[in-house]
């Protein structure tokens, strides 16, 4: 059986504020004639979907387009929902999409309850594990802890008892949203840390052919049969170095894994460029990216009168300028945004507590802080998903 596994959508996005639905659309054109062309027997979207729980009209009407084109060439479409997605929204109406081909998993629920397919060598069972919000999670799926591990453990648990009860030589493949041990972060992924843990590791995935993950925005391999396919667009400058593609695999009749990479079409180069004003605006080395998407960080030691119009006549796609420069303050005046560059919520909770009571945080205060941040987030996901 032939797959095509792809995530990570986030339909609706912007890029710094430039409009990404027409290379949303160019990439969905792609994904429908990769699946005429190649002979895909079905098509495997592992959650975010969207880029928000209430998308834009626009983002909607794509995604029902595509589905309309999918189920228009008779092969079958397995989606979960992602974090981003809104899993109530999403799966109105995935009982009547299911006559047509259109199979939409985004009850946590239903985890162990297959999509059913078969080929030449007999039945291939795809199980859809939409984003499991640990605290929202925890007692439908009765895992001991409400942490990301423990309820795909559980998860994975019924995925296992389900196959164990199928005919011997079923095959089976899993989808999930997750952010497992060993995957390479980008920055324009939604954290999903919860209580200080957010990876969970590749074995809960042991004892199924393959792993369709979706989340991280970077196409890679975590063992032969667990890989991300990344998103099919570069949702940041972070991603400048990405390789966008989708996975085309291929399953014998006995489970054995073939791979290969499918090159997603791209709309614009990304550039991140580094100098001081006058360098950007005078090297020729820099010419091979006038027509990308620029972010330009000056190294001035002091800010140049306009540069965003001055680097714009060169560079009429920059989307993000950042002062860096090279000569850094010594005096405490590094602005806010600089302190706080690459830290978690955690630890700008925990330099807090240093600020005001001049010591660090004890093991209780990190305790109480992680349950704080551990339960804002889970509001948010969950008035999010009620809006």
């Amino acid at each position: 059986m032939r797959v095509l596994h792809t995530s990570d959508w986030h339909l609706g996005r912007s890029f710094h504020r430039v409009g990404l639905l027409s290379a949303q659309r160019t990439f969905l054109d792609h994904l429908v004639e990769t699946v005429r062309a190649r002979e895909v027997d079905a098509v495997l979207v592992a959650g975010d979907i969207y880029d928000r729980a209430v998308p834009p009209l626009a983002a909607v009407e794509l995604f029902d387009e595509a589905l309309h084109r999918l189920a228009a060439l008779g092969v079958p479409t397995v989606m979960i929902s992602g974090n981003h997605d809104s899993a109530r929204r999403l799966g109105v109406g995935s009982g009547l999409m299911e006559r047509a081909g259109i199979h939409l998993r985004t009850d946590p629920a239903g985890c162990g309850t297959p999509v059913l397919l078969d080929d030449a060598h007999g039945p291939v069972a795809l199980y859809g594990l939409p984003y499991l919000e640990p605290a929202m999670v925890r007692d439908t799926l009765g895992a001991r802890r409400a942490d990301h591990a423990e309820v795909l453990r559980a998860a994975m648990e019924r995925v296992r008892a389900d196959l164990a009860g199928r005919p011997a030589g079923t095959r089976s493949v899993v989808l999930a949203h997750a952010f497992v041990t060993g995957g390479a972060v980008s920055d324009s992924e939604r954290d999903i840390t919860v209580g200080g843990v957010a990876s969970v590791p590749a074995a809960v995935f042991d004892g199924v052919d393959y792993a369709a993950l979706g989340h991280l925005h970077g196409c890679q391999t975590l063992t032969e049969r667990v890989r991300y396919s990344g998103s099919p667009l570069a949702y940041s400058f972070s991603e400048a170095g990405h390789r966008k593609s989708s996975w085309l695999v291929d399953l014998d009749g006995d489970g054995a894994v073939r791979a290969e990479r499918v090159d997603c079409p791209v709309p614009r180069p990304l550039a991140r460029l580094r100098g001081t004003l006058e360098e950007l605006l005078d090297d020729p080395v820099h010419a091979r990216h006038e027509d990308s998407w620029v972010e330009a960080t000056l190294t001035d030691t002091v800010r140049p009168h306009e540069p965003m119009a001055r680097l714009t006549k060169r560079f009429p796609h920059l989307v993000s300028l950042v002062f860096d420069p090279d000569e850094v303050p010594t005096d405490g005046s590094a602005s806010y945004a600089q302190r706080l560059r690459g830290r978690s919520d955690q630890e700008i909770a925990e330099d807090f507590v240093v600020h005001v009571a001049g010591r660090a945080a004890d093991a209780q205060e990190r305790a109480a802080l992680r349950s704080a941040i551990d339960e804002v987030r889970t509001t948010e996901t969950a008035a999010e998903g009620a809006r």
